[in-house]
């Protein structure tokens, strides 16, 4: 893939007006990524470039949501090797490109980075949520869309995934969750999420992220579990007050 991935007759395709065309150039790249069994990093990211160019140009609603469950559906015809570090090519240029998208445009990325996270959600679950697969994972999320202190992440993008994580975890496995055989992958699924309530740099970073554990589904599949990571929450954002003294 040493060419320019934007002039990749793929990403050319892909956003076509005619769905003929973009069918065919979805096969024919889910056929040809289907056969790697490894990708470098800069592969990857020249051809999440050219996808997300390839979304910028499309302006039909519709279409944009089309195109956006296309590119999720991807994930599900890579091999397992390549999954998690295409994932993360996926966010790495959602972050680097995030402060260039017009208000006009953001919809269709937020709808974007929706399908990607339910998207990572149904390939862990397809896996039965493999402890090593999951940790991974978690290793993505917390160097990109939830990393706790560095300010060049886009807050935009931490809010979002936030914002949609618990909408997504229903998704995919629904009322699932609240089977005792299910506790220990719903709390390392979680754990960003609290290494962010707890270890935010901005305090509406950390409030965002206790909203989110907060969520009324995610109280009920965790039980007693939940009152206490949100306790510990808050004891920590307790000790962040200064002393000033005794009082007259």
């Amino acid at each position: 893939m040493a060419a320019d991935a934007q002039n990749n007759p793929f990403i050319r395709n892909l956003a076509s007006s005619d769905k003929k065309v973009r069918d065919d150039a979805l096969s024919s790249l889910k056929t040809y990524l289907g056969a790697q069994s490894e990708i470098s990093e800069l592969d990857l990211l020249k051809l999440w470039k050219g996808l997300f160019y390839c979304l910028w140009m499309q302006d039909k609603p519709a279409l944009q949501q089309g195109l956006s469950r296309d590119l999720a559906s991807i994930v599900s015809s890579l091999r397992k090797s390549v999954v998690l570090p295409f994932i993360r090519a996926f966010f790495l240029t959602m972050s680097r490109e995030w402060s260039h998208i017009e208000a006009l445009r953001l919809d269709k990325y937020l709808y974007l980075i929706r399908q990607y996270l339910n998207a990572s959600f149904t390939f862990l679950s397809k896996n039965k949520w493999k402890k090593s697969l999951l940790e991974q994972w978690n290793a993505v999320v917390e160097e990109i869309p939830l990393e706790c202190q560095n300010m060049r992440i886009p807050n935009g993008l931490r809010y979002h995934v936030m914002d949609i994580w618990v909408d997504e975890m229903e998704k995919v496995e629904g009322e699932a969750w609240e089977k005792e055989d299910n506790k220990e992958t719903l709390e390392i699924l979680v754990l960003p999420v609290e290494k962010m309530a707890k270890g935010g740099k901005l305090k509406p970073l950390r409030n965002a992220a206790k909203e989110c554990l907060a969520d009324d589904r995610l109280r009920a599949w965790r039980g007693q579990e939940a009152e206490e990571a949100m306790k510990d929450a808050e004891e920590d954002e307790d000790s962040e007050v200064e002393w000033g003294g005794f009082a007259d």
